[in-house]
């Protein structure tokens, strides 16, 4: 019988590693041999506590918790993205997991860019992550507990950097509506390559330099431009996806402001999960599934210490 501090470190590390790989670590390190069945039937025994745990304790919040109101004196600026990803659900198929990270906004020494891209003045540190499989009530709850948690309103202002997707901004209407809202610049210019093809479908010199004219408006936040192209070119449908989100896409407002436009720190959030979760062959059931992206997400937050004394 291994000791409680030993199981510990066994869940944590199959937090990180598939089973086989963390059953080789404990070999190669700790010197012990354990069997990736033992190492799968510990972690579902502890995650099943830990994810209840976190279950009452979102629970709690959204009954008890009262946000920390807004302070120019507060600390720094905060930026909450959220995305989605799919993995394999047994008996169910491919079904989405919702990611959202919140970390402090901080200046960069000197811009970070790619050619053609808008220099990036800031970057995203110190992230908290939270993760659910399922529909968006949940995931609104486990969002709300993570604004609480990092006390997404004591700053003098924050910021919510997302794709396009209408489920990510009726969660952000609900839960934090006076945040800035930023569509990710790199789902932008996506959306402006397809409108590029769509008009020199066999062109592509001219496609290409359409779409480079159309991204320095985008940079300027001169979106109305690139709506009425799209609209004298019949191509309202393509147009609609800019007019919806016009307000969304003040990039150099935002940049001045000193808020991130790239949601760069979600989406690689999401990858992070995928890697433990979406590996050559792997399929999960809901519960298990439930159960690591719960443990996942305390491992990359930095929490999960604090997550299992609470369990």
């Amino acid at each position: 019988m291994h000791s409680p501090a030993f199981q510990k470190d066994l869940v944590w590390l199959t937090g990180l590693l598939p089973y086989a790989q963390a059953s080789q670590v404990v070999e190669r390190f700790g010197g012990q041999t354990v069997a990736v069945s033992s190492l799968w039937r510990a972690t579902q025994r502890h995650a099943e506590r830990l994810y209840a745990a976190e279950q009452t304790r979102q629970a709690a919040i959204q009954m008890e918790a009262t946000p920390v109101p807004r302070s120019v004196e507060a600390a720094k600026p905060k930026s909450l993205s959220m995305d989605g990803g799919m993995l394999h659900i047994r008996g169910e198929g491919w079904k989405e997991m919702k990611v959202a990270s919140i970390g402090t906004v901080e200046p960069r020494r000197v811009a970070e860019h790619s050619a053609g891209e808008p220099p990036s003045l800031v970057h995203v540190t110190h992230l908290r992550y939270t993760a659910v499989l399922g529909e968006v009530a949940p995931f609104r709850a486990a969002v709300w507990t993570l604004i609480i948690e990092t006390l997404f309103f004591a700053t003098s202002f924050s910021s919510v950097v997302a794709d396009g997707a209408a489920w990510i901004w009726n969660i952000v209407a609900e839960v934090c509506p006076d945040s800035r809202q930023i569509v990710d610049f790199f789902h932008a210019v996506q959306h402006l390559s397809q409108a590029a093809q769509a008009l020199f479908p066999t062109d592509p010199a001219q496609a290409t330099a359409w779409l480079t004219k159309m991204r320095q408006h985008l940079t300027l936040g001169q979106v109305w431009f690139i709506i009425h192209a799209l609209n004298a070119a019949h191509l309202s449908d393509l147009a609609h996806y800019f007019v919806t989100h016009q307000r969304r896409m003040a990039y150099q407002e935002f940049r001045e402001d000193g808020c991130p436009i790239g949601s760069a720190a979600v989406e690689s959030a999401v990858k992070q999960f995928k890697v433990r979760l979406t590996g050559p062959g792997m399929s999960w059931s809901r519960p298990a599934a439930q159960r690591m992206l719960v443990l996942r997400a305390a491992i990359l937050s930095g929490t999960f210490d604090a997550l299992w004394d609470a369990a």
